[in-house]
């Protein structure tokens, strides 16, 4: 056994768990913004090590180019969701206040409700 492979496989244990404390989060945080957090931070993260652990294992391999373009739609895709889901329980009023320390969304959704441009304060 290499170092390579041992690298690879601690890489892949490492991002296993991380995945698995993510699917954990998702099940056992109250409300929609903490499950939100468990299900991008520490899946991509997990998921991003998973691949790495992949990658050192195929190099070489043709499938390598495909776990890099997984990698890069993930890292990029992640936020932009994570971020819709935020605004869309903030609107629906699918949160709990009593964890929130600032609310930053309040001036914008006041602002939007009234008829207002569409434009953040500033």
């Amino acid at each position: 056994m290499s170092v390579s492979d041992i690298v690879a496989s601690v890489l892949i244990l490492l991002g296993s768990a991380l995945a698995l404390t993510a699917a954990i989060g998702v099940v056992r945080f109250p409300d929609t913004l903490s499950r939100m957090h468990a299900a991008t931070k520490p899946q991509t993260l997990g998921l991003l090590l998973v691949l790495a652990g992949a990658v050192i294992r195929l190099r070489g391999n043709a499938d390598v180019g495909m776990l890099l373009l997984t990698g890069m739609f993930t890292i990029i895709t992640a936020p932009v969701i994570a971020n819709r889901v935020g605004q869309l329980a903030y609107r629906e009023q699918n949160i709990r206040d009593d964890l929130m320390t600032r609310d930053e969304m309040h001036e914008f959704a006041a602002d939007r409700e009234s008829g207002g441009n569409d434009a953040p304060p500033r």
